[in-house]
């Protein structure tokens, strides 16, 4: 596979803007949902109480546990056969005492490591219950990525080398011409973007305005009014909206939502047991940059899902691929896969305000953490969990 080494130039994500699906001309899908997967519809609110980025701490700590309240989404069934967390030796006194500091300091909801097969470590705050589920934002990007892997192995998506424009055809002309599949999983198309959520006038900020003024065609509206800024392949840069435009190309590919397809590749073999909300699109499908829910226990059979490799869900060494370091950054060690973010060990998903699954696959490690952090990102509370991390993977 061949690697780039760029600078680094983003950071994790939000996106509430639209993808959509329904095959594409030229594509037909013989799935169907394995069960009923519910359409949940919230209470009607003012569009200025749903501007995510915007919320009080206090609202936030309410509404990142309950964002079927807020979102259109969709309803995925627990698994028929859900996977057992074992409960293992706990982990050394001073390591717990350490992840207290750290869980207080990064407003943690929600800790739980997973090692050698066992749990080892679970612990709640900001009145968070084990039954309960907490928002992912960009970690739903690493389940996008997931999703693609199965429409690979599959045979809907022949090569991730096909042109995007073979399945988003509206893209035909724009910037997105000549681009694969692979570029926008690495995000390395060249096309420009701006991920900046503090300015209102970002693209990632301006997704919703998308969606009022088009609609089902939101995502294509948004990207194909994109300029190119480097020559495909050549240029890292951090793009929710590219995520939106994998599962668009997904969703047209395969014939389901997102959701539905998760129900199949992802729900029912990782064994979740409290099932998933994954919010909706003004198409009705699934937004696949960001904002599924799920419990804490879920988060972390997600990341064994992917530490086994997949099982048959994905081509034979999806996980490997798609964890490895197929861009790397200008700091050492670090870097970008398919969707997922590559560490000096192992890798993992990443969302706003504190979401994140981390996997050692040589140490059999877990480590999922949800927060409500007071901004966005947060350079030190990232690296004090990569530290909680490396110190656990240290253990005998």
């Amino acid at each position: 596979m061949k690697r780039i080494s760029l600078m680094m130039a983003g950071a994790a994500s939000l996106a509430l803007g639209g993808c959509g699906f329904g095959a594409a001309e030229g594509f037909e899908s013989g799935l169907a949902p394995l069960a009923a997967v519910e359409d949940v519809v919230p209470p009607t609110r003012d569009p200025s109480e749903l501007q995510v980025l915007f919320w009080s701490d206090e609202e936030r700590s309410a509404r990142f546990r309950e964002m079927e309240s807020w979102f259109a989404g969709k309803e995925v069934p627990a698994s028929s056969n859900p996977r057992e967390l074992l409960e293992g030796e706990a982990l050394p006194a001073n390591l717990v005492a350490e992840i207290d500091q750290v869980m207080a300091k990064t407003n943690a909801a929600g800790v739980m490591v997973h090692h050698k097969g066992a749990v080892r470590f679970e612990r709640y705050g900001l009145d968070f219950a084990p039954n309960q589920r907490w928002t992912s934002f960009s970690v739903a990007k690493s389940f996008t990525s997931t999703l693609l892997g199965a429409a690979v192995h599959d045979g809907f998506i022949s090569s991730l080398d096909d042109p995007v424009t073979l399945y988003v055809p509206g893209l035909a002309g724009s910037a997105y011409e000549g681009v694969s599949v692979r570029q926008i999983a690495t995000m390395t198309s060249g096309v420009a973007w701006n991920e900046d959520y503090t300015d209102p006038n970002s693209d990632v900020a301006q997704m919703n305005n998308f969606v009022l003024e088009h609609g089902a065609e939101a995502t294509v509206a948004q990207m194909r009014g994109l300029s190119r800024e480097a020559p495909a392949g050549e240029k890292w840069l951090y793009k929710t909206g590219e995520t939106n435009l994998i599962g668009l190309v997904i969703e047209n590919a395969v014939g389901l939502s997102l959701a539905e397809y998760a129900q199949e590749k992802i729900v029912e073999p990782a064994g979740l047991k409290d099932g998933l909300f994954w919010m909706s699109d003004a198409r009705g499908g699934s937004i696949g940059g960001c904002c599924l829910s799920l419990s804490l226990g879920d988060y972390t059979r997600m990341g064994i899902f992917a530490l086994e490799g997949g099982g048959e869900s994905v081509p034979e060494g999806w996980f490997a691929e798609a964890g490895d370091s197929l861009v790397d950054f200008d700091q050492a060690g670090f870097g970008y896969g398919y969707q997922w973010w590559t560490y000096p060990q192992g890798y993992g998903a990443q969302g706003i305000f504190g979401q994140s699954i981390t996997i050692m696959p040589e140490k059999q490690l877990v480590l999922t953490v949800v927060s409500n952090w007071s901004t966005a990102t947060s350079n030190d509370h990232r690296a004090a969990w990569r530290d909680v991390a490396d110190k656990i993977a240290a253990l005998d």
